[in-house]
């Protein structure tokens, strides 16, 4: 299977799983289009609810299917579901702990070209200061298909930020063990340690590849669950490796990079890097040339990670 864009994953296997499970309903919020939730509208017309531009509603109804018994999956812009509707998602979902998946589509940059009001760099930080609620970004179609998998098992209420383009795989297949809350440990090293989550992951792995080629043994973790956090693993790496960078496609205050940091302080201080969005409106345009203005490259990063190993 050829890349493509992770919301496909999630229709495909939302209708694999919903053709089994008739509680399985999925919503959206005027969005069907571009969160590739067409086909389960065809295919499952009676588990479908189109809600329209109404993203405090749609959280609100999900959460009644779900206290009635249903198992409900919204699909609506990450810019929105998580900042229009978010009194709705701290009450209705968190604090009254209904099984329901806000799914944050065409998240981070992924807009690109429509700019600030499109872009989702505070969700990660919103949503993680909310108690009761999961987050995942999933790094590529293989992971992408095993969340949904486990999600389908797991009634806890969670966040999922997906972007809007085709993902290059970080995986070679859906042959892994998947853990909600455990981080996958992408390559060993023991020089210093890359944590990702998301898309970003791939970038961490290029990056710990420039860095092989300069003699630096560099691990990567795919941190796909922010919340709960694998904190077991993160001190594990400073312990052993000494430095850390984060790297994430949002802000870079309460995102991945704080997370990890309030583990690190707390357990073991080691030098660490935060690589993200600065606190600033983020400049529109292609998601590639965002993340090149913003440093979210593999040669900037293996770049910070050599100033970095100096400071052990």
């Amino acid at each position: 299977m050829n890349s493509i864009p992770n919301r496909q994953v999630i229709c495909d296997t939302l209708i694999e799983l919903g053709g089994k499970d008739k509680d399985i309903v999925v919503l959206t919020s005027d969005s069907r289009g571009s969160a590739s939730m067409t086909n389960f509208a065809k295919e499952l017309p009676e588990q479908f609810v189109e809600v329209g531009i109404a993203e405090q509603n749609i959280v609100g109804i999900a959460a009644g299917l779900a206290a009635s018994g249903k198992k409900p999956y919204i699909a609506s812009p990450a810019c929105f579901l998580s900042m229009r509707s978010i009194e709705q998602v701290k009450v209705d979902v968190a604090y009254s702990k209904t099984n329901v998946k806000l799914i944050g589509i065409s998240g981070g940059l992924s807009y690109g070209a429509l700019g600030m009001s499109h872009h989702s760099l505070q969700d990660i930080a919103v949503m993680r200061a909310i108690p009761g609620i999961n987050i995942i970004l999933p790094a590529d179609k293989h992971e992408t298909k095993k969340m949904i998998e486990a999600l389908a098992k797991n009634t806890e209420p969670t966040y999922i930020r997906i972007g809007r383009n085709p993902v290059a795989d970080v995986y070679s297949s859906d042959e892994y063990g998947f853990e909600i809350g455990k981080a996958v440990t992408m390559s060993e090293g023991t020089d210093i340690t890359i944590i990702a989550a998301g898309e970003t992951v791939k970038i961490a792995m290029d990056a710990a590849g420039v860095l092989k080629k300069k003699g630096v043994s560099c691990r990567v973790l795919n941190m796909h669950t922010i919340k709960p956090l694998d904190e077991a693993e993160i001190i594990k790496a400073a312990k052993e490796t000494g430095c850390i960078i984060t790297v994430e496609e949002h802000s870079i205050y309460g995102g991945l990079g704080a997370a990890v940091s309030e583990v690190v302080t707390q357990n073991s201080p080691v030098p660490m890097k935060i690589v993200g969005v600065p606190d600033e409106p983020a400049i529109p345009g292609k998601s590639e040339e965002v993340f090149k203005h913003y440093g979210l490259t593999a040669d900037n990063i293996s770049s910070i990670a050599l100033e970095i190993i100096k400071k052990k």
